[in-house]
């Protein structure tokens, strides 16, 4: 994988650093399961509220996941790629590439997204 741009660096880390402090906030009364987590189109609004390429990107990694790994990625793994250390990777570049509006770099990283066991 390339090296991200200081600047996509910047927008990378502002993201991960603001995602976990807005993600309640996205409704008055987001959605959420018997076990308290919240429903993933809550999350993606969440994450479209603190910059539209966020959601752009998860949803990009989302459905990149399903299709390569015939597995639908849960809200609460994804929130742990955003959240853990800097962020995924793959997840970052994907979000980065969204704000940049380059298909063909959503594309290629779509393709590089590992396949794991979620919750």
């Amino acid at each position: 994988m390339r090296c991200l741009a200081p600047s996509s660096i910047a927008f990378t880390l502002a993201l991960v650093t603001c995602a976990s402090s807005f993600v309640m906030e996205a409704r008055a009364a987001p959605a959420v399961d018997n076990e308290g987590v919240l429903s993933m189109d809550d999350y993606l609004l969440a994450l479209e509220r603190i910059a539209p390429a966020a959601r752009a990107g998860a949803e990009a990694y989302r459905d990149a996941y399903r299709r390569q790994c015939r597995h639908t990625l849960a809200v609460r793994e994804l929130r742990r790629l955003v959240a853990d250390g800097s962020g995924d990777p793959v997840l970052m570049a994907m979000m980065s590439a969204a704000h940049r509006r380059d298909q063909s770099e959503l594309m290629r990283l779509s393709a590089s997204i590992p396949c794991q066991q979620t919750d």
